[in-house]
């Protein structure tokens, strides 16, 4: 009988036993992913933040000077690079990392003469992605932990490192959505704050830069004029019942109105989670992975002004998180997040309270920027009062990286306006 080997000599012989092809998202193998701790670089740290091992990285002044020093680079003692009497925290924007701010975090940590710290958010560069996240509602909030993926978290992470620089105030740098955790941070506790420094900020800016005063001609004002249809109406039956009429419609659309606001919170709230569920299956998976591999390095040379200037260095730098393990459940928990965050919904928009702002804040944005227009950004420091606002010629949506010494230049005039600061440092050029 010889059915059976030549069965098997078929079976071998079928396409499906061909070698399995490697899985790659934007020129990534996907089938050996990585720890953090594995990735991470000579000089980065890990610290616990509720139960989250946060990526930082920090350069002190002192240090950098004697480096450079050590280097022939720089002949000046580190005492004379000390400007400002705060140090500075960087905040990343959506898809990028420590990495973005590799060239100017020494620059900027010379004309502080502080510490400058940057830390990659959950989601986002090597800090530890968890496998769990808890969707619970139930607990009382002091007993229920903080999803690491919304807003809070960050805003809360910032703060910590606050204390962990062992600092009363910080100067806060945000780029693009990093601006946001930025100014939430600020309002979470404004008096830990010596100022702002916004980069190409993804906040939407109002359309009116303040409110404007109109007069009125008549020179009565609101109450004057309700006295007098008040009277007017008592003299004519027909504006009596008109009035009546009027107020009867009035408490009858409000109640429809609110009718329709319930409907409307409880078709939101079924809309949340069917969205989340939807995010959270594996076709959602498996489209935030499709959305990255195929627009990913289009997005990194999009934000630049010039995308020849993206070199393979560049692209592994914004390339190396997705090395990490379940970089794209975590990616996909964050978009959860921001969609459904629930915890701003009790607050205005951002964008109404701008104007509350009161610290020192510089906003800087690239001359061409395709992905946060400059006039977005010019509108917005019209709205915060006092702030000062620069434009860099000739640049994208990442100043810090692709114009870093006049990136570096601008704020070094802004900390001398606005603290004071001696003049006496001079910039190393960046590396």
């Amino acid at each position: 009988m010889t059915g059976p080997p030549l069965f098997d000599k078929r079976i071998e012989k079928l396409p499906g036993t061909r070698p399995k092809r490697k899985r790659q998202i934007a020129g990534i193998d996907q089938e050996e992913l990585q720890d953090p701790a594995i990735l991470a670089d000579p000089d980065s740290c890990f610290c616990e933040f509720k139960g989250v091992q946060i990526h930082h990285k920090i350069y002190d002044a002192e240090s950098v000077a004697t480096n450079l020093s050590e280097e022939g680079t720089s002949s000046q003692p580190p005492s004379s690079n000390k400007r400002v009497n705060f140090p500075m925290i960087l905040l990343h924007g959506f898809g990028a990392s420590i990495y973005s701010w590799k060239r100017s975090m020494k620059p900027l940590a010379q004309i502080t003469g502080k510490k400058v710290l940057a830390f990659d958010r959950p989601a986002f560069g090597l800090t530890t992605r968890l496998n769990h996240v808890n969707h619970s509602s139930q607990g009382s909030e002091d007993t229920r932990p903080f999803n690491p993926y919304s807003m809070i978290f960050s805003v809360l992470a910032t703060l910590y490192f606050i204390d962990f620089l062992a600092a009363e105030k910080a100067i806060l740098v945000g780029h693009s959505a990093g601006s946001i955790v930025a100014v939430e941070a600020y309002f979470e506790e404004p008096e830990r704050v010596a100022a702002l420094i916004l980069v190409a900020p993804a906040i939407l800016a109002p359309l009116n830069s303040g409110p404007v005063a109109k007069d009125n001609p008549s020179g009565k004002n609101n109450q004057t004029e309700g006295k007098d249809l008040e009277v007017n109406s008592k003299q004519n039956r027909f504006t009596t019942f008109f009035s009546i009429f009027s107020k009867l419609s009035q408490y009858l659309g409000q109640a429809i109105m609110r009718l329709v606001k319930g409907m409307g919170d409880m078709i939101n709230s079924l809309y949340k989670k069917a969205l989340s569920a939807l995010l959270r299956s594996a076709i959602g998976i498996m489209l935030v992975r499709m959305i990255i591999d195929k627009f990913g390095l289009a997005a990194v040379r999009n934000a630049w002004y010039d995308p020849k200037q993206v070199d393979d260095h560049v692209l592994q730098g914004y390339t190396k998180p997705l090395r990490v393990k379940d970089w794209d459940r975590a990616l996909v928990e964050y978009t959860v997040a921001m969609l459904t965050d629930s915890a701003s919904e009790s607050k205005p928009p951002l964008s109404e309270r701008l104007s509350e702002i009161s610290c020192p804040v510089l906003i800087i944005t690239g001359g061409s920027d395709r992905l946060v227009p400059p006039w977005n950004s010019e509108r917005l420091s019209r709205a915060i009062p006092g702030s000062c606002f620069e434009i860099i010629k000739n640049c994208g949506h990442l100043p810090h990286e692709e114009k870093v010494d006049e990136f570096v230049t601008i704020i070094d005039r802004f900390l001398e306006r606005t603290f004071g600061v001696q003049k006496e440092s001079h910039l190393q050029p960046a590396t």
